[in-house]
């Protein structure tokens, strides 16, 4: 792919942004960055991409810019619907995504993870048992360090491994991993896909260029990716399945069978991660590993030592015996469920933020079993107590701090508080990540109360 003098515009100015207008440039394109935000609401970046020759365009996007590139490519979470990206189209001009920019350059085999939840842990997952059983690893994608970034700064890894979201998979075209994975598909960005058969059309794109002799990883447990394993060609390994290409998952191991190898066992009694979608997640991983290079013992250490992910059912504090968990990041039901579901004491369950879609009462039965109270909060509060007030007991809470002391006023000795939200953080903070800093800052206030009152 030639880019020498092409004028290409890059949508979005933040950290993929910045990468990606970088690479460009490394490559010998003209460059200009377009971005809707002022100047002063973007920080340092206008300032360093000026330093570095880039052009840029902010406080709105002009169709002169779009229709005069060559090239359009789209920062990760910025829309490919928007008016611009339409005009360029409709001019004849390409529109691509980072992750398939850099896929053009990319030589070492990718190993590529998506599923509405669970992406971060199982990319992670499978880093971390490539790398203790002796390879060199890239991670990067929707997770830490973009794509553009490992090419444009030459790195040489064995393994590319790669977290994808939906957004991005719109925007591939020839993108080809050698290895992929489904987790799961349930209701999610309902506010930005037209309906749920969109999101998973969206979702099975990660397999479209795959060939025969790429590898395809699927949780067939979840009714929506057993419906895509069904029009897939090239090999598959599933878990929730049996036979010889298949990962059988129990509480205490789980069990491979692969052709190419004898029976590998893996032992989870020493793993921390708390519930049966973590053990489904470490088998996906398990697979996609193995299949790319990993030993089974180098699989089993990283299993033993793999400590989770910040705001993914993150264990915080303990304040009077009542254990306190960070799961920001269970932006929606399904992950709120799962959460639910892992604990076995009873738990208060803090939830709301902005309303992504999906339906709150599918919550009721997990929540019934486990829940001693639900606290509400954010926009999504009254729509929270109106699906979720008949059946059990809900509070409201005007702020963090607020649902951080009722959850615990209402908690038991040998309880657990959760946040998990099942919305988007995006009425009350910048993003999940901060979302899930305060609460742990909460947290800390209260504990500091306790102690002077104690």
């Amino acid at each position: 792919m030639n880019l020498t003098d092409k004028k290409v515009v890059v949508v979005g100015l933040a950290r993929s942004g910045a990468s990606i207008a970088r690479f460009l440039s490394h490559q010998g394109a003209k460059v200009i960055v377009s971005d809707t935000k002022e100047r002063g609401k973007l920080g340092g970046l206008p300032e360093a991409m000026e330093k570095e020759g880039i052009a840029l365009e902010l406080g709105g996007h002009t169709t002169h810019t779009f229709e005069t590139a060559n090239l359009v490519v789209l920062s990760p979470g910025v829309p490919h619907t928007s008016n611009p990206v339409k005009v360029a189209r409709a001019a004849g001009i390409p529109v691509v995504g980072e992750v398939e920019l850099a896929s053009r350059f990319i030589k070492a085999p990718v190993v590529a993870v998506t599923g509405t939840n669970g992406k971060t842990t199982t990319t992670s997952l499978i880093s971390a048992m490539l790398e203790a059983s002796g390879k060199k690893v890239f991670t990067g994608g929707n997770i830490g360090t973009p794509l553009t970034e490992y090419i444009r700064t030459e790195q040489d890894a064995d393994v590319v491994v790669v977290e994808i979201s939906s957004f991005q998979l719109d925007t591939i075209e020839t993108f080809r991993p050698k290895v992929a994975l489904l987790l799961n598909i349930t209701d999610d960005h309902l506010d930005r896909y037209t309906d749920f058969n969109a999101y998973k059309r969206s979702k099975g794109r990660i397999f479209e260029n795959q060939q025969h002799d790429d590898i395809a990883i699927l949780n067939t447990a979840d009714k929506e990716v057993a419906d895509i394993r069904r029009v897939l060609q090239n090999r598959c390994l599933t878990i929730g399945g049996v036979g010889p290409n298949a990962a059988a998952v129990t509480k205490e191991q789980i069990t491979i069978r692969t052709p190419e190898l004898p029976e590998v066992h893996i032992d989870l009694t020493q793993s921390t991660l708390v519930g049966h979608h973590n053990r489904e997640n470490i088998a996906v991983a398990a697979l996609a590993a193995l299949t790319i290079g990993a030993t089974p013992k180098g699989i089993q250490k990283a299993v033993n030592t793999f400590k989770g992910l910040p705001h993914r059912i993150e264990y915080v504090s303990t304040v009077s015996g009542v254990r306190f968990y960070n799961d920001s990041k269970a932006t929606n039901i399904d992950a709120v469920e799962k959460a639910v579901t892992g604990f076995d004491n009873p738990i208060v369950v803090i939830m709301g933020g902005r309303y992504k879609g999906g339906r709150f009462t599918d919550l009721t039965d997990a929540l019934k079993k486990r829940a001693r109270a639900i606290i509400a909060m954010g926009e999504a509060k009254k729509k929270i107590v109106s699906s979720l007030g008949l059946s059990l007991r809900v509070l409201e809470a005007e702020s963090l701090d607020d649902a951080v002391d009722k959850a615990f006023s209402v908690a038991r000795e040998g309880d657990s508080v959760v946040l998990s939200p099942a919305c988007s953080s995006f009425d009350m903070f910048e993003n999940y990540g901060q979302r899930g800093d305060l609460f742990r800052l909460s947290v800390a206030r209260l504990k500091g109360c306790q102690k002077t009152d104690g």
